[in-house]
């Protein structure tokens, strides 16, 4: 049964995926000449996000601390990264943001054609140029009123215990004066199953927007106090939730 069930999870998933595709390549053309920034199309992964979501009988997901998203301000974004369901839970703070994301995911069928034309941010590692394009990329952003989401520990994690920051967020925030803010994702890790693609565990996902912080008063080589007391908040905001692992059977002697 779990196969079977696993099989129409991807399934569906892949046909709302596509679906997406469409949508946004729809909204691209028609809308060009006015959304330069593509927020309609990045509007569309919302419900896309809602449907993935609630057809998958093992995810339960819930968004918290929406209140302290402020609409009319930018931000530079930072959250712990755990798995590629992380992509997906994220559209739940209904948040216009640009994804900073590595080269691979564009190259994904459908899922990384929706990226190319969300006109999000793509990064090639090992590639020093495309480092230094990347925070260009993101810089212009910000300075059009459109904040950035940046997973500062570079991969996810395998262990559940985050892995360290890398700066160039902080000082992102730090020079372009915007306020930094911290979210957290918890259960992700356990949503898509390591080396298999047969469902068995139920998790609960929760993202939590913690309040933003202001960046004013950092001077640019203040990024590493900064970068430390984000990654404090993330490590504490909240502990993991808990993942409901089938019981197994107990055999009468």
């Amino acid at each position: 049964m779990e196969i079977i069930i696993s099989i129409m999870i991807w399934v569906v998933s892949v046909i709302l995926t596509i679906i997406l595709f469409f949508v946004d390549l729809f909204f691209s053309i028609i809308l060009f000449p006015f959304d330069r920034k593509r927020k309609v199309v990045h509007a569309q992964c919302f419900w896309w996000a809602e449907a993935v979501i609630g057809l998958n009988p093992y995810w339960s997901a819930q968004a918290r601390g929406l209140e302290n998203i402020d609409p009319h301000k930018t931000y530079v974004m930072v959250a712990n990264h755990q798995s590629m369901a992380d992509i997906v839970v994220m559209y739940k703070t209904r948040m216009q943001f640009k994804w900073v994301a590595k080269e691979s995911l564009f190259k994904v069928p459908f899922l990384g054609w929706c990226l190319s034309l969300g006109k999000h941010i793509k990064l090639t590692r090992g590639k020093f140029e495309s480092i230094k394009k990347l925070y260009r990329e993101a810089a212009n952003w910000i300075r059009k009123d459109m904040s950035v989401l940046f997973f500062p520990e570079g991969t996810r994690s395998d262990t559940g215990e985050m892995n360290k920051f890398q700066n160039g967020a902080f000082k992102l925030a730090i020079k372009e004066k915007k306020p930094l803010l911290p979210i957290s994702i918890r259960g992700t890790r356990e949503a898509i199953p390591k080396g298999s693609w047969i469902f068995k565990t139920k998790v609960f996902i929760t993202v939590t927007v913690l309040p933003s912080i202001d960046t004013t008063d950092f001077a640019l080589g203040d990024f590493a106090s900064l970068r430390d007391i984000v990654y404090k908040k993330l490590g504490t905001s909240h502990p993991e939730p808990p993942r409901y692992k089938k019981i197994p059977k107990i055999s009468k002697s």
